[in-house]
């Protein structure tokens, strides 16, 4: 086995590592550590939770006096300031590492190749990029977040053979299986919050909790221009169950406004002429509040507008073997759409599996 092979094989291992965080480490990046020693891990690490210690200290620490002179492999460039937690460099420093095999370079400003050059100033041997494609995909969320101060979106829905999200009575439940919901919910207990329309609640009147619980606790996020949500809808009267935010215009009335908020309602008033201008406003405001993954639900003119945004980092998209029919049925994604068949967005790395009768495929726009 050459050396670049091993040491794709032991990045490899510490992506896999990083994974473990997802969902309690956001809006920091998941980050996975090996220290290995003559081709033996000795130690391994990643960053189990916001604020808590970064990956390359976790693994110096499994270690122990092992670190001296050994390598060490992580998933992203280890961090040179002083934040939550002291800088990586100086702790692999202090370790007595001798050669640092990097996924890729940190996209914060404070560290972007900066720490990568403070380990070769120490004397330490630095390779950079190798699995880099994997290795961006893991911080693809913070990464965005770092460099547009807006989440990572995440389009799912569910449709049945023919296209269908909805009959033409609106009825929808359920249009996939049990082993499908269940992806659901494990992907809303890893996200900062799941955003849907108001005729989508309207129709199907959610919960839109992660049952059961996850990491993550996500803020329910309603497009209701006019602030018009019933007090008596599930979503209200969970509240106590996670938290709940109405976006809706300017032009919202007043009573509206006052109702939602004696029942512990969030509204957010947001700038904006039409739905569009106002989702574009929304995912600012999220990002402000540092959310690095949001879910959209729906339905098909919240997907839609999204899409004509070019707003759409990752789509899950839920097929049944179903047939419904109707012209006027629903489809998941509206909006105005493209004019020629070029211009249709192509999913990357896309990944299909089939959950009991149903098929999932998900993959990635940008």
């Amino acid at each position: 086995m050459s050396a670049d092979t091993t040491d794709e094989k032991f990045l490899s291992t510490a992506i896999k590592l990083a994974q473990r965080g997802r969902g309690a480490v956001e809006p920091n990046p998941m980050v996975g550590c090996l220290i290995v020693r003559e081709g033996t891990i000795v130690g391994e690490g990643y960053h189990q939770k916001f604020g808590g210690p970064h990956a390359e200290v976790e693994a110096i620490r499994a270690a122990g006096a092992a670190t001296e002179g050994a390598d060490a492999f992580v998933t992203l460039e280890p961090c040179c300031h002083t934040g939550k937690t002291g800088p990586c460099t100086q702790a692999l420093v202090d370790a007595g590492i001798k050669r640092v095999v990097i996924g890729c370079e940190d996209p914060n400003p404070q560290v972007r190749g900066k720490g990568a050059q403070r380990l070769r100033d120490a004397g330490i041997v630095v390779e950079t990029g190798v699995l880099e494609a994997q290795a961006r995909r893991l911080i693809a969320p913070f990464a965005k977040l770092m460099t547009t101060a807006r989440p990572w979106v995440i389009a799912k829905w569910a449709m049945t053979l023919d296209g269908k999200i909805a009959s033409h009575t609106g009825s929808s439940q359920w249009i996939t299986g049990e082993a499908s919901r269940a992806t659901v919910h494990l992907l809303r207990g890893v996200v900062d919050a799941i955003v849907v329309g108001r005729g989508t609640v309207e129709a199907d009147d959610p919960l839109l909790t992660a049952r059961p619980a996850g990491p993550r606790t996500p803020a329910r996020v309603v497009l209701d221009s006019q602030a018009s949500l019933a007090s008596g809808s599930k979503l209200i009267q969970s509240i106590d169950k996670a938290p709940l935010l109405v976006a809706a215009s300017y032009d919202a009335p007043t009573g509206n406004i006052q109702r939602l908020a004696k029942l512990d309602v969030e509204v957010i008033q947001l700038e904006g002429q039409d739905h569009a201008e106002r989702l574009s406003a929304l995912l600012d405001e999220l990002g402000r509040r540092q959310m690095a993954n949001v879910l959209v639900e729906g339905g098909g003119g919240v997907l839609g507008s999204l899409l004509d945004l070019d707003d759409v980092d990752e789509v899950h998209a839920y097929l049944a073997p179903k047939l419904i029919g109707g012209a006027s049925s629903s489809s998941p994604v509206a909006g105005i759409g493209i004019e020629k068949m070029s211009e249709a967005l192509q999913l990357k790395d896309i990944e299909i599996t089939q959950l009991g009768e149903d098929i999932r495929i998900c993959g990635y726009v940008h």
